[in-house]
């Protein structure tokens, strides 16, 4: 099958908004007693904000009651935070318009809310390029599921065997992978060297750092 479409991740991949996750979640967090290590935190990256949030307080012995306030507070706070904050990670512009160049159609599949996917988009400048977006807010399961990939592919028009998807962390990975699609991940410094990478069908440093003959590699 030949590759026609790109799909990207945007928390960690097209922004630097991780830390500002963990940085809300954190605050907020605090306010119900609940403290976590960033090793901790790294371990949840990529689930949406209700299974993050279900996950720490069901361990912190918390009332389900209160997880969904606790969610929409972390949510509110770090929607806050990106749109003063963020900024647009390297290579970003650059991976847009080589596939852009090459026909390629291009979404964006995210375990965040849509009004991250505005903000996003705002923030690197790439409304122009984007022709279908999907958010796993409101699915009955997010990312590792495969769904919101699969979704984004259905707006696009295109089969999922015919996608690359552009991942930065491993639950990411696994919903790309789970998707038939081929998966490019761009994992944080200190993650690099992990082998639970060679799941991927392609692992690169930064996005500019990809060339027509990873292209061709993954082809």
């Amino acid at each position: 099958m030949q590759l026609n479409t790109v799909i990207f991740d945007i928390d960690g991949l097209l922004i630097d908004s991780e830390p500002l996750w963990n940085q809300a979640a954190a605050e907020i967090f605090a306010n119900y007693g609940v403290h976590l290590t960033p090793e901790a935190y790294a371990t949840t990256t990529g689930l949406r904000t209700k299974e993050f949030v279900a996950w720490w307080l069901t361990r912190y012995e918390q009332d389900p009651a209160i997880f969904p306030r606790v969610e929409k507070e972390i949510v509110d706070l770090v929607l806050n935070k990106i749109s003063r904050e963020a900024r647009t990670l390297p290579g970003v512009n650059y991976i847009f318009q080589f596939f852009q160049e090459r026909g390629f159609r291009i979404g964006l599949a995210t375990s965040s809310p849509p009004e991250l996917i505005t903000i996003a988009k705002k923030i690197t400048g790439i409304e122009t390029y984007v022709m279908a977006e999907a958010s796993a807010e409101n699915l009955p399961y997010g990312k590792p599921h495969p769904q919101v990939y699969l979704n984004c592919a259905e707006q696009l028009g295109v089969l999922p065997v015919s996608c690359i998807c552009f991942e930065d962390s491993f639950n990411g990975m696994l919903a790309a992978k789970a998707a038939r699609m081929k998966c490019v991940v761009v994992p944080h410094t200190a993650e690099r060297e992990q082998a639970k990478w060679g799941a991927a069908d392609l692992q690169i440093n930064s996005l500019e750092h990809f060339t027509d003959s990873h292209l061709q590699q993954l082809s």
